[in-house]
């Protein structure tokens, strides 16, 4: 049987989920007319991103990599639906960076241990 990866145990997982919990928070502050719109957007790309990783890990190797793509995919739709709440004023450019520089290393670290799958 192929080795099945551990997803709690992986650093994307790990930063996956700190970003997501990270938009959470700042969700909590956006005006409730975007609930249904660019909140909701936010919230499903940024649970996406550690959701794939750790659905990956249980298949093989192969089929693992094509989550890895859906969770990159899902953090580059979260980078840009942070630049149009960032237009709206709903977050700070402090703000912005730090999740910015997050989900940059998220991408870097999945592109890195998806070639090594």
């Amino acid at each position: 049987m192929a080795k099945r990866h551990n997803y709690k145990n992986l650093k994307i997982w790990k930063l996956g989920l700190e970003i997501a919990n990270n938009i959470s928070d700042i969700l909590c502050d956006f005006p409730k007319h975007e609930r249904y719109d660019l909140s909701s957007q936010m919230s499903r790309a940024s649970v996406s991103i550690p959701s794939n990783v750790a659905e990956g890990s249980s298949r093989t190797d192969k089929s693992f990599s094509h989550f890895i793509n859906i969770s990159l995919g899902s953090s580059f739709e979260l980078g840009t639906q942070l630049l149009v709440a960032k237009h709206r004023n709903y977050i700070d450019q402090e703000t912005l960076n730090k999740i910015e520089h997050k989900i940059e290393e998220f991408q870097k670290m999945a592109m890195s241990f998806q070639n090594k799958l």
